[in-house]
C-alpha cells in the first residue's frame, strides 16, 4: 500500500521531540487506531529501520514513531537527573505527544523501556489506548537484567556498539549510555516496579519476548500476562534475544498482526500480507 511519511520537530514547552509520521493512502485508516511505537533505551526512530512502515502497511493503520527526549534527534536531556519513575513520566509525555498530533485512539508498540512506557499509558488512559504490543519490556527488576547492562557496559569498551549508537544519537551518545546505565544500576532503582498498573489495563495485550533475551526472564513475560485484566496473549520467541523485530521480523509481523486484527474490532477487516 502506497504511504506517506514527513519527520517534523514537535515543540512541547522547552524542548522538541523528533516525528516520524506515516499516513497510508487508504482513507479508512483515518478510521482505525493509529500504531504508536515507543523505542528502548538505547533506541530511537532511525533504529526501527523499516519496521513502523512494515507493520503499518499490513494493518492499514497510519503509524507515529517519536524520539524520546535525549534520543536521536530530539532536544537534549533536561537538567535534571533522572528519577526511578522516568518511565512513569513518560506515559505522561506519551500522552502529551498524541494529543499534539491529534491521535484519539492508539495501539502501542513498545520495546523494552517503551513496552514498559506502554503498559502504565494503558492503565491510565483506556480512553486513547486500544490495545498493547510489548516486545521485551520490564515490569521488575531482575538480577539478568543488571547482568545484561553490565555486559553491555563492557562492550561499549571493547566492541563497536558506542560507534554504532553514534550513528542514531550522535553528540548525545554518552549522555544516552549514562541515563541507561546509571539509572538502573543505581541502589535506588533496585526495587522499581510497575506491576501494580497491570490489573487497570483492560485492552487487549499482546506479550512478546525472545527465548534467548539478555535482559529478562520469561518471569517478566508471565507477570504481564497474568497480571492484566483484559485479554492477553503470550509468546516467547525461539533462538532470539532482547529485539525480535530485528531477529525475526517476519515471526513479529505475523504474530502482531494476527493479534490485533482478532481483538481490535476496527482493525478485523484490515489484515494485509506481510
Amino acid at each position: 500500500m502506497h504511504a506517506q511519511s514527513r519527520t517534523f520537530d514537535l515543540p512541547l514547552g522547552d524542548h522538541a521531540l523528533r516525528v516520524h509520521a506515516i499516513a497510508m493512502a487508504e482513507p479508512a485508516a483515518s478510521t482505525r487506531p493509529t500504531v504508536v511505537f515507543l523505542h528502548d533505551s538505547l533506541g530511537c526512530i532511525t533504529a526501527w529501520r523499516d519496521f513502523p512502515e512494515r507493520l503499518a502497511n499490513a494493518l492499514g493503520c497510519n503509524a507515529l514513531v517519536y524520539d524520546r527526549r535525549g534520543y536521536g534527534g530530539s532536544s537534549p536531556f533536561g537538567p535534571e537527573p533522572r528519577r526511578p519513575g522516568y518511565l512513569e513520566d513518560e506515559a505522561d509525555m506519551l500522552m502529551r505527544v498524541l494529543e499534539a498530533c491529534g491521535v484519539s485512539q492508539a495501539v502501542l508498540f513498545g520495546h523494552s523501556d517503551g513496552g514498559s512506557i506502554a503498559l502504565v499509558a494503558a492503565a491510565r488512559r483506556p480512553d486513547v489506548v486500544a490495545a498493547v504490543v510489548t516486545e521485551g519490556a520490564h515490569v521488575f527488576v531482575e538480577e539478568l537484567t543488571l547482568a545484561g547492562i553490565r555486559d553491555a557496559r563492557s562492550a561499549l569498551r571493547t566492541t563497536d556498539l558506542r560507534e554504532r549508537l553514534h550513528r542514531h544519537h550522535g553528540e548525545r551518545t554518552d549522555a544516552v549510555i549514562s541515563a541507561w546505565i546509571d539509572t538502573w544500576l543505581s541502589p535506588e532503582f533496585r526495587d522499581w516496579n510497575i506491576a501494580r498498573y497491570l490489573p487497570s489495563i483492560r485492552c487487549p495485550v499482546l506479550v512478546l519476548q525472545g527465548a534467548d533475551d539478555e535482559f529478562g526472564t520469561p518471569d517478566q513475560v508471565r507477570a504481564i500476562a497474568e497480571g492484566v485484566s483484559g485479554p492477553a496473549r503470550a509468546h516467547l520467541i525461539p533462538d532470539v534475544g532482547h529485539t525480535p523485530h530485528r531477529a525475526a521480523p517476519e515471526e513479529v509481523l505475523r504474530l502482531t498482526t494476527a493479534f490485533l486484527s482478532e481483538m481490535v474490532p476496527a482493525l478485523a477487516s484490515s489484515r494485509r500480507a506481510v
